[in-house]
């Protein structure tokens, strides 16, 4: 350390300045290289964390927790349960708590890894702890399974103590899972994190837009401006489908989409309104066009038949074109054409079955039946036809006798009275009955 004070004004180069000290610097390279010294691995291991690194099997989160789990697990027993907390692995694999858990999804379907169940202690009734346990695929993609082959022949290879008794084992040996684990019998950590890792309502942004709201990308709408869009509708109380939907058509013709877009979900402006108005009518426009072309149908299936009533009073017969139908009611003399909206109600008629295709013998008893109907009209309408024309006559002569009357006696200024007149026909003129 240098106690000399610098030079000062006037000294010259009786005390020049000091030469830099660089001893700060190389302390600091020290330090750093002592402590890389520090988590210096043996080979086996470092040879094991570079595998898992690189394994192209698995995503890099996964690749991560392999790493940190082959620096952690015991070389020498690799099947063992790895003593380690979560704080140690996911600091090891620089992960957040959630991601950690997904990693190990990920190893465990690989076949990698293994989960105990987890305990709970009989007196206290908590969870105990849940150990990993490296698999035999693991092993040997890490490196590991040689070593565990050449332990397990060494203590095959071990004699018996006495005559009768097993093999001596150590404990590492015994440790070692002989069986398959199950799957665990839990879904949530133990200690302080007891929630859900998987939760349901989590937001997350859906990967496609739907079908409806594509179009918009030809506007020059970008996705995320979209989605963007459809939450400010939900605020607005709208949806952005019915909004396109309903003035898709302006929409398409605007100079700047965009903000005309923004402007018609702030307004008051009903569009759910609309759009369930404009497809009630077209469903009930497609109702009736059902409903036409079945009638059409129906009376094209009709053409040059003949039907009849139940009550036998009507013989209605379909034209070959099916575009009129003659309609006979026995009471009339000649039957009627109608060649307007008559084919939804005889659909109607025929479906209710008050109208049936007629057969020869009933076509016969209608034709029966309209000349006896005849008949009796004429007996009855005989003899008036003779007295009408007599009566019609008479009332008629006297009808005008009047009117002349009264007339000449206007012209003549004589009483308007008819009753105090007297007409002579044959001399034309006009006589008061006291004068």
């Amino acid at each position: 350390m240098l106690i000399a004070q610098l030079s000062v004004a006037g000294e010259g180069d009786l005390y020049p300045l000091p030469p830099s000290d660089d001893s700060v610097d190389i302390d600091q390279t020290a330090l750093d290289e002592f402590l890389a010294g520090q988590s210096n691995l043996p080979w086996v291991v470092f040879r094991a964390a570079h595998r898992a690194a690189n394994f192209p099997a698995l995503p890099a989160r996964a690749r991560a927790v392999l790493a940190a789990l082959a620096r952690t697990v015991d070389a020498n027993r690799p099947y063992a349960a790895i003593f380690a907390r979560r704080e140690l692995l996911t600091g090891r694999a620089m992960q957040s708590m959630r991601t950690f858990y997904r990693s190990l999804d990920d190893l465990e379907t690989a076949g990698l890894i293994e989960r105990v169940p987890q305990k709970r202690f009989g007196t206290a009734g908590l969870f105990g702890r849940a150990y990993l346990h490296l698999t035999e695929k693991s092993a040997l993609v890490l490196g590991y399974g040689a070593q565990a082959s050449d332990t397990q022949s060494s203590i095959r290879k071990l004699p018996p103590a006495h005559p009768g008794e097993l093999p001596s084992t150590d404990a590492a040996t015994l440790s070692a899972p002989a069986h398959s684990f199950t799957s665990p019998c839990v879904t949530v950590a133990d200690g302080a994190i007891y929630k859900d890792l998987f939760p349901k309502n989590q937001k997350r942004q859906p990967g496609e837009l739907p079908a409806d709201l594509q179009r918009l990308l030809s506007l020059g709408f970008r996705q995320f401006l979209i989605f963007k869009l459809m939450r400010e509708a939900k605020a607005h109380a709208k949806l952005l489908s019915d909004v396109v939907e309903a003035t898709w058509e302006h929409l398409r013709n605007a100079k700047r989409p965009i903000s005309y877009l923004r402007a018609l979900l702030r307004s008051p402006v009903d569009f759910g309104h609309q759009i369930r108005a404009k497809r009630l009518a077209a469903k009930r426009l497609a109702e009736e066009n059902a409903q036409a072309a079945n009638i059409d149908t129906a009376v094209l299936q009709c053409a040059g038949q003949v039907f009849i009533d139940i009550a036998n009073t009507r013989l209605i017969t379909v034209a070959s074109t099916a575009d009129s139908i003659t309609v006979h009611d026995y009471r009339e003399a000649q039957p009627r054409v109608s060649t307007g909206q008559w084919a939804a109600a005889f659909v109607a008629a025929l479906n209710a079955r008050e109208v049936v295709r007629a057969t020869s013998d009933q076509v016969a008893a209608f034709r029966l039946k309209c000349d006896n109907n005849r008949a009796v009209q004429s007996k009855a309408t005989a003899p008036a036809a003779d007295a009408m024309p007599r009566t019609r006559t008479s009332t008629i002569n006297d009808r005008l006798s009047e009117m002349k009357k009264m007339l000449r006696a206007t012209c003549a200024g004589a009483s308007l009275d008819p009753l105090d007149m007297r007409v002579d026909v044959s001399s034309g003129q006009g006589l008061k009955a006291n004068g």
